[in-house]
């Protein structure tokens, strides 16, 4: 028997397997899914639940990208923004806080800045005076938080916007005065809703998005005799996004067809 013939072959055919093997873990390491790039956007709170249905929407045709919320008063997410949270998208319920991050803006007082030629007006929203329930108390307008029919009131703070649109109404109202030992303050929208809804308080002023989506029944919408400033929310990359391209994106996908038909569903008026 020739053993060196074999030991010849056998050496021949490990060398082949070798090859093979490393063609596989080769071919493996190619195949490997690419991770997921994620743009950070901070929204009002009032924005929770369409922005959620709008990001489903929005990664079933952008299977690459991922979407991280935060969510509070457009006050906080602004301080929060001066401090260093990495951001790619501010969405402000009022144009106060914007205009605070807009170094083209005479308001602009900050270091970190939106970039200005990203900014556009996304939204209107409507102020409302809302109860729980059945109107047990038979509130039919502003002025009657005035009254004996009101004991207690939820507003939001006054670095909330939906807080400084409510002392808006007050103050126009002329009221403030007879009102205000009556408030208890939350800290976003959401909050106040919560309060309502659970009978905490007689009455609370909210916009009329989180009236539809809490179920409360609406009194009384703020006009023109009581509201000055129009509920816009503008929205705007930061200067300094990581992700400056796929923000844009999202920002473009924001103004579609698409995206306002959502915005409409929740009571938002798209601003066109």
């Amino acid at each position: 028997m020739n053993f060196k013939k074999i030991g010849l072959t056998l050496l021949v055919g490990m060398g082949a397997l070798s090859l093979i093997a490393c063609g596989n873990t080769n071919e493996d390491v190619s195949e490997k899914p690419s991770e997921k790039k994620s743009i950070t956007v901070f929204a009002a709170a009032s924005m929770t639940d369409v922005m959620e249905e709008l990001k489903e929407i929005y990664i079933k045709d952008q299977p690459g990208i991922d979407i991280l919320y935060n969510f509070d008063s457009s006050g906080t997410l602004k301080t929060q923004i001066e401090e260093g949270a990495e951001v790619d998208i501010f969405i402000s319920a009022a144009q106060k806080q914007m205009n605070e991050l807009d170094k083209g803006h005479e308001a602009y007082n900050n270091k970190v800045s939106i970039d200005p030629s990203s900014r556009f007006d996304l939204l209107e929203n409507k102020v409302t005076l809302v109860v729980s329930g059945e109107n047990p108390n038979g509130l039919s307008d502003f002025k009657d938080l005035a009254s004996d029919k009101v004991e207690s009131l939820a507003l939001g703070n006054e670095d909330v916007p939906v807080g400084q649109y409510s002392l808006e109404i007050l103050n126009n109202l002329g009221i403030y005065e007879k009102v205000m030992p009556k408030v208890s303050l939350g800290s976003n929208v959401r909050e106040v809703a919560t309060w309502v809804n659970e009978g905490a308080v007689d009455a609370g002023i909210i916009y009329a998005t989180d009236a539809k989506i809490f179920g409360l029944e609406v009194v009384d919408q703020a006009g023109e005799e009581e509201l000055d400033t129009r509920v816009i929310y503008p929205a705007a990359r930061l200067e300094n996004s990581p992700n400056k391209d796929e923000a844009d994106k999202f920002l473009e996908f924001l103004k579609t067809k698409k995206a306002s038909e959502i915005f409409e569903k929740y009571g938002f008026s798209p601003i066109k």
